[in-house]
């Protein structure tokens, strides 16, 4: 990819929530997000993927501005979000950044009309004219495949897929550069899960739009995107061209879990993956994932690897945080091998708790 200005930058960012878990008087500390660096280009697509509760959700927040970092900075084309002044940061997230939330049926207000829906933007922001503003409703309408008869329509007596395009429509009302797709497929019907995801590349195609596509469906993420990020416990542990992630990731985390769902033409074992899930309220010292990697030792457990790049055909868009990264040129085969008692059994019996 041709260097340019990022659309988007998050440095070093933190997220840490209360929770009533402690006590009353000393909640605990949920970590979310961990030290999370990323920039995101015009027109491109960031796949993030990770098991639940690993901070994709969170990091979708905090790049739409949904919430403040604990720690860090957010900005968007070079300028800090948050040293911004409140109504100067809801007009430049709310115009140049959409969000598309996991459930359409919580994501709409069940009181309001399509019509309504998908004007609100319009009228937050002074957009044109009134009549602009209607003849803006209907070409959202047209350009997600809503019948213009269901502009009227309450989200109750709308489909999944109806409602989600709804949504869909909303994010693009005011034109943004980007988008946030957070698990946009998860809540819908089997059926209609492939026409909303043809339905935002194709958007994203024709639009021109930088797309952030968080999703539990690995593979789905890597035919989309050009870049994918894998997630551990609110760390960004990798961040690997789509078309390498399969077979040429560096950390045991993305390599393991891309195996989970291996090519029908190819099958394998999946890498096993043994061990406590770390807590986010106490995570592990040094390496979160070290409580289940076949490839830990005292090394993993005593700091957290700093991020490493893979040079020549990536371009430096390769990079990943691990001690004892996976070769480069090592098929799933041999780490399932190793994984399941091969040579690795000796530095599994080093790791700490």
């Amino acid at each position: 990819m041709t260097p340019t200005t990022p659309l988007m930058t998050v440095s070093d960012a933190h997220m840490v929530y209360h929770a009533r878990t402690g006590g009353l008087f000393r909640p605990d500390k949920v970590h979310a997000l961990t030290g999370a660096d990323l920039d995101i280009a015009p027109r491109e697509t960031v796949g993030v993927v990770g098991e639940s509760g690993c901070g994709k959700s969170t990091l979708a927040r905090v790049l739409v501005g949904v919430e403040r970092p604990t720690r860090g900075t957010v900005s968007y084309r070079g300028r800090d979000l948050w040293a911004m002044t409140a109504d100067e940061r809801r007009r430049t997230i709310g115009a140049q950044v959409g969000m598309v939330f996991q459930d359409p049926s919580t994501a709409l207000n069940r009181r309001l009309p399509v019509r309504r829906v998908l004007r609100d933007p319009l009228d937050v922001h002074r957009v044109g004219t009134p009549a602009r503003r209607e003849e803006r409703v209907r070409e959202l309408m047209g350009l997600v495949g809503l019948p213009r008869q269901l502009a009227d329509a309450l989200p109750g007596q709308l489909s999944g897929g109806q409602r989600q395009r709804v949504a869909i429509a909303r994010a693009l009302a005011l034109e943004p550069e980007l988008v946030v797709a957070d698990e946009p497929t998860s809540a819908l019907d089997v059926s209609v899960r492939a026409q909303i995801l043809n339905l935002l590349l194709d958007l994203k195609e024709r639009l021109g739009l930088a797309l952030v596509f968080v999703s539990h469906d690995i593979q789905t993420v890597r035919r989309v995107s050009d870049r994918v990020i894998t997630m551990y416990l609110g760390r960004i542990v990798e961040e690997t061209p789509a078309a390498r992630v399969t077979a040429h990731a560096r950390h045991p985390y993305t390599r393991a879990l891309f195996s989970a769902t291996p090519g029908l033409l190819d099958p394998i074992d999946p890498i096993p993956l043994v061990g406590p899930v770390p807590s986010a309220v106490r995570p592990p010292s040094g390496c979160p994932f070290r409580t289940r990697c076949w490839k830990a030792d005292h090394v993993c457990a005593e700091s957290m690897p700093d991020v490493s790049a893979d040079g020549g055909k990536t371009d430096g868009m390769h990079r990943f945080r691990c001690h004892h990264p996976v070769g480069e040129h090592e098929s799933t085969r041999d780490l399932v091998a190793q994984a399941t008692g091969g040579a690795p059994g000796a530095a599994a019996t080093e790791r700490l708790p």
